[in-house]
């Protein structure tokens, strides 16, 4: 981990490698999509109704990919879940991006219910950035991943009700 200079407070703008691979595990379902040959893919055909919406969904989803990587808290290890604040919003990562691979399972199995794609595959991403801004103590990530959270949510939901909210 390596702490360029301070951008505000505790936080520190450097680079922090498992942030890449953090990112990396949670595409992994995009990775194996391919693979999968789907009679129907809703998510990757679903009609565009909001071009404000897709802009503030890639702006935010980028930007917390770009937080988890290069903003560091002070203190934080390379890697640590010593204590309990720790443990506990890394379990939650761990517990979101297990749900997220569950969605996809069933997605993948052709169980493709407005509720599956909401609930696992659009609500999980962002929710695992939260935690994982929780778990560093990346405040800047945390409050992106709350506003990418509600974006991308609506976002969704709008593509897949056919109109824009």
């Amino acid at each position: 981990m390596v702490r360029w200079f301070r951008l505000f407070g505790n936080q520190y703008f450097g680079f922090w490698m498992p942030g890449l691979v953090l990112f990396a595990v949670q595409e992994i379902p995009y990775m194996l999509m391919p693979f999968f040959h789907l009679e129907t893919n809703p998510i990757m055909n679903m009609m565009e109704t909001s071009a404000a919406l897709d802009v503030c969904e890639k702006i935010f989803g980028s930007l917390c990919i770009a937080l988890m990587v290069f903003v560091i808290q002070k203190n934080a290890a390379f890697f640590s879940v010593s204590d309990g604040r720790e443990k506990l919003f890394f379990t939650l990562a761990l517990v979101v991006l297990l749900a997220n691979f569950f969605g996809w399972a069933l997605y993948f199995t052709g169980h493709q219910s407005i509720f599956v794609m909401l609930l696992f595959i659009t609500a999980m991403p962002p929710l695992y950035y939260i935690a994982i801004g929780l778990w560093r103590q990346n405040t800047p990530l945390t409050v992106t991943g709350v506003v990418f959270f509600a974006v991308h949510f609506f976002h969704v939901l709008g593509n897949l009700s056919g109109r824009p909210l």
